[in-house]
């Protein structure tokens, strides 16, 4: 088994877990009140490196997802079954081994988000790498993002700005449950 480590906020990373909330596509929390941001071991050094990457720049990080059990990834997927933005669980996504993370870029001074275009989780084709249909502004904050993170050694995904991952992680890492991490960790019940 691959065991998840905690990524804690740090003053070059803050952690802003979107579906603890009900401000996402689902209208309500997906994880309970205990979730946590976790990755694999692997994952984590990488997140860590593409911080040390944007702190110079006088940007941190903004982690939006991580770790998302195969339980919320079915509660996604019932909801909206869009193959082109969200892994069909009986695939497996990456966020459900532990090995992708969803994140954006802020001011290190102010913590304001970098313009991106669209929102997180707009599913849409503006949301795609190397769309020219947003702003030049936009499209050079998601070619920074996209330098950071490739730098660090993540792969990315084509259709969404914000999502990164382990190389070739259906190969490398099982789909994880809710209970690797304890019971009720990161479910509601």
């Amino acid at each position: 088994m691959f065991p998840l480590v905690r990524v804690p906020a740090s003053p070059h990373m803050d952690i802003a877990l979107t579906y603890a909330t009900a401000d996402n596509f689902t209208g309500k929390p997906v994880y309970g009140a205990h979730a946590g941001c976790f990755l694999n071991a692997e994952a984590a050094a990488l997140l860590d490196k593409a911080a040390e990457l944007a702190r110079p720049l006088a940007l941190k990080l903004k982690l939006l997802d991580a770790f998302r059990p195969s339980e919320a990834q079915w509660v996604l997927w019932n909801h909206t079954p869009d193959a082109g933005f969200l892994a069909d669980p009986r695939r497996g996504s990456p966020h459900s081994r532990g090995a992708a993370i969803d994140l954006t870029l802020v001011r290190h001074d102010s913590g304001e988000e970098l313009d991106m275009g669209t929102p997180f989780d707009a599913f849409t084709p503006l949301s795609h790498h190397g769309n020219q249909g947003i702003s030049p502004e936009a499209q050079m904050n998601r070619h920074l993002l996209l330098g950071i993170m490739t730098t660090a050694g993540w792969d990315f995904y084509r259709n969404e700005w914000w999502h990164y991952q382990l190389f070739n992680v259906r190969e490398r890492y099982p789909v994880l449950s809710d209970s690797i991490l304890g019971a009720d960790r990161m479910m509601p019940r």
